[in-house]
């Protein structure tokens, strides 16, 4: 068997050495960001995604190993390990077929076979298998013992049955080889539960549906086990016959599960070489072989694919959200100005808070323009004097309810002040009500009350998205697909991975970083981030990088990690402000050294940099990825990976959905995409769907091939439905209109609401497998059926 460094290496397409390189320092707590960035010479160039991906796998196989340790003490306690068995567990690469081996083997509670076994019946099982000549009957009268509890013929046989029931479910090879082919051919089928019509009318599109347990789409196979929890379906797996087609009528339904059933009986029979060819025994066995399958096989291998399939499906899900949480930690920042953060509000009123080019807070305020004070004009004088007082550049719009009444009065306010030079944003404001009642929030704005925290996190936020939001729970964000359908801990896990690779791609100014901000570079403990924080506090801005182990609890280990991330901009030396590492720093200063001049001279000079030789700086120590990246770093020092900063102009007089008419173009932002499409905000409090389908002329396998969180984008309307809230928008924009496809998700996700933070599940492209939609009630259905017969 390989080892654990060739198996690595197989999946991340890399060599074993690079991967036993990597191991090495992950083991010695190395952190991903550090040896993606700073030991490219060690590793061969491992990037982050490959590190990540060898870190999840290097977990996974040395669970394996664990397990497969206990197996072998387990087996071997119990005296029955055999070379070849030893063999085969040694040798099983997952831990589905490791368990297969030792299922046999587990201790278990009394079953029926071992009853069986104690009364010895093993012998007419063993019997009645090698000899098919004999009556089963007839051998059975031999073994009939009332002391036994086997009191008749019957007991006898049933006895003898449940032996071979239990030997069959448990045979490795057999279960391996359906197991195989049920991935390959089996169907999910789902049925609504009798009366459930009614209350799950949201997962319509699933009261009879059948798909590809192997192919099914995560977000479809995800929606169909929400509904299955929530009691609105019934799931079950059924084999698909060689001969059945692709999609199966609803009238053929019944007829095809039975056959399905019937080939899978064949199939175990043929492995166990079961068959009547007219002897005594042969009926007998083959319905001992029809209870294999229905009573073991297909209820334990319907649980096992269905956690398969599940699996897979939440690695996509995570994925997915992963993705979308990156584009929009990684978008772009407004940058160092002052900005005036809007948290939109009717009855309420609008909170106001400003902040000044570092994220300081410099006052906030309650107005009130719109009902029930319709206090428009003092609301607009108030934001005047706020904004000529403090220097406002920008004012940020948070998205929520009001946010297009707000977006009015903005604009009213720079038509009456445009000395004032004013620009508005609106801004995505999901998640900062969770912000606002955090623990974080408490401890940065004790004296503040809640509802002006928004108000400051949606200025920030305009300022620099990755500074703010990872103040808040990236589930909390409202990107994800399904994010409360998968397994929490391996959610929580990716997405900080995902925030801490954002975090350290970008850079982190260490005397103005929040607690919560410095917590996700590398190397950083969230109580080490506190005495960082104190530490500025007490003795002002850090001077050089070295100051920093000055820190209580920061030490040599945590700074070797942490300090290329962290940047000292206009501290004592011009490299603490670049991702030059201070271990590095001699060979800087032998580059230095060739040209005759400070270092401050050739930091920025860029035809001077670009004209040095890299292989001439290499040692033993710097190989030449290391000094080709100082070189770049020292051309452009502290480069933002992030784009420049745009934001969308929203239709004036469309702010609400009953606004929106088939043909308009529309500007908008793209808020979450999910595998089935992307979602567009377009100011009106609804996102519209834009179906894979719709997002560009050429196929498109990955939504995000096209697009990403917080893209501006031109789209066109094709369709609103106005009582379930649906809008239906394609970027294609000469399509035409009433061509709408939408996806087959719940009825009560889709489109869903941008500001709730819950996900938008579901989707399909092409339309599915499974049996015919109920006829069409709409324009969306009519597209979907159209998309089915294409």
């Amino acid at each position: 068997m390989l080892s654990i460094e060739h198996r690595i290496a197989n999946d991340i397409a890399a060599k074993p050495d690079q991967v036993r390189a990597a191991v090495d320092l992950l083991d010695g707590g190395a952190t991903v960001p550090f040896i993606a960035r700073y030991r490219k010479e060690v590793t061969g160039g491992l990037d982050d995604t490959q590190l990540r991906l060898l870190e999840e796998r290097l977990g996974y196989l040395r669970e394996l190993e664990d397990r497969r340790a206990a197996v072998i003490a387990s087996i071997e306690e119990q005296g029955k390990m055999t070379d070849a068995l030893r063999g085969d567990i040694l040798a099983a690469d997952t831990k589905s077929r490791l368990e297969d081996l030792y299922l046999p083997y587990k201790p278990k509670r009394r079953t029926r076979a071992m009853i069986a076994r104690e009364a010895g019946l093993q012998p007419l099982a063993d019997g009645l298998l090698e000899d098919r000549t004999r009556k089963p009957e007839d051998f059975a009268a031999s073994f009939v013992d009332a002391e036994k509890g086997v009191p008749d013929v019957k007991a006898a046989l049933d006895g003898a049955r449940a032996i071979l029931l239990e030997q069959f479910g448990e045979d490795p090879a057999l279960v391996g080889e359906i197991r195989d082919w049920l991935w390959s051919r089996a169907q999910i089928r789902a049925r609504v539960v009798a009366g459930k019509e009614q209350d799950g009318e949201k997962f319509r599109d699933y009261f009879n549906h059948v798909e590809s347990v192997g192919s099914i789409p995560s977000h479809r196979l995800l929606a169909l086990f929400r509904a299955s929890k929530e009691g609105v379906i019934d799931l079950d797996l059924i084999p698909l016959p060689t001969s059945a087609p692709k999609v199966i009528a609803s009238d053929a339904m019944d007829e095809t599960v039975a056959a399905g059933h019937a080939e899978a009986e064949g199939r175990v029979g043929r492995f166990l070489d079961i068959a009547d060819e007219g002897r005594a025994a042969d009926r007998w066995l083959l319905d001992t072989v029809r209870q294999v399958w229905r009573v073991k096989l297909h209820l334990h291998l319907t649980i096992d694919l269905f956690g398969r399939a599940r699996e897979a499906a939440e690695a996509e899900a995570i994925r997915v959200f992963g993705d979308n949480l990156k584009d929009l930690l990684m978008a772009a920042p407004a940058g160092p100005k002052v900005v005036m953060g809007l948290d939109p509000g009717i009855r309420t009123g609008v909170k106001v808070a400003i902040v000044d080019a570092t994220g300081k807070v410099l006052g906030t305020d309650t107005v009130y323009p719109h009902q029930p004070r319709n206090d428009w004009d003092r609301s607009i004088a108030t934001l005047a004097h706020a904004c000529k007082a403090t220097g406002v550049n920008l004012i940020a719009i948070g998205n929520g309810t009001g946010s297009r009444e707000t977006d009015r009065l903005v604009a009213e306010l720079m038509k009456k002040h445009p000395e004032l030079k004013l620009g508005k944003i609106t801004v995505s404001e999901a998640g900062a009500s969770v912000y606002s009642a955090s623990e974080v929030a408490a401890k940065e704005f004790p004296d503040l009350d809640v509802s002006l925290r928004g108000a400051v996190s949606i200025a920030r936020r305009l300022q620099d998205p990755l500074a703010e939001l990872v103040k808040i729970d990236p589930k909390s964000i409202g990107v994800g697909q399904y994010q409360h359908d998968v397994n929490q801990t391996r959610l929580a896990r990716a997405l900080d991975a995902r925030v801490e690779d954002c975090v350290n791609a970008v850079g982190v100014d260490v005397n103005t970083a929040s607690a919560a901000l410095l917590t996700r570079v590398a190397g950083l403990s969230a109580s080490v981030a506190e005495n960082v924080v104190k530490h500025r506090d007490a003795n002002g801005a850090f001077r050089t990088r070295r100051d920093l182990l000055k820190v209580p609890r920061l030490g040599d280990k945590a700074f070797e990690q942490c300090a290329g991330f962290l940047r000292i901009p206009n501290g004592d030396n011009p490299l603490d402000a670049s991702s030059v590492h201070p271990e590095a720093y001699p060979l800087v200063e032998r580059i230095i050294a060739t040209s005759g001049r400070d270092v401050k001279q050739i930091v920025g000079d860029g035809s001077f940099l670009r004209s040095l030789k890299p292989e001439t700086f290499t040692d033993e120590k710097f190989g030449l990825p290391t000094v080709r990246d100082i070189l770049r770093e020292l051309e452009k020092p502290g480069r933002d990976p992030r784009p420049e900063f745009k934001a969308a102009a929203f239709a004036e007089g469309v702010e609400d959905i009953k606004d929106l008419k088939p043909g308009m173009v529309l500007e908008g932002v793209i808020s979450n995409v999910a595998a089935f499409g992307a979602f567009v905000d377009l100011g009106v409090h609804q996102d519209g769907l834009v179906h894979v389908s719709a997002l560009s002329k050429t196929f498109v396998k990955d939504p995000r091939d096209v697009v990403k969180a917080g893209d501006i984008v031109k789209v066109k309307v094709l369709e609103v439905d106005l009582p379930r809230k649906r809008i239906a928008l394609t970027m294609r924009l000469d399509d035409p209109i009433g061509e709408a496809r939408t996806s087959d998700m719940p009825r009560g996700d889709r489109g869903g609401n941008a500001r709730g933070g819950q996900g938008r599940p579901g989707g399909n492209q092409g339309g599915r497998p499974g049996q015919a939609s109920p006829p069409p009630a709409n324009a969306f259905a009519d597209a979907f059926a159209r998309a089915k017969r294409s």
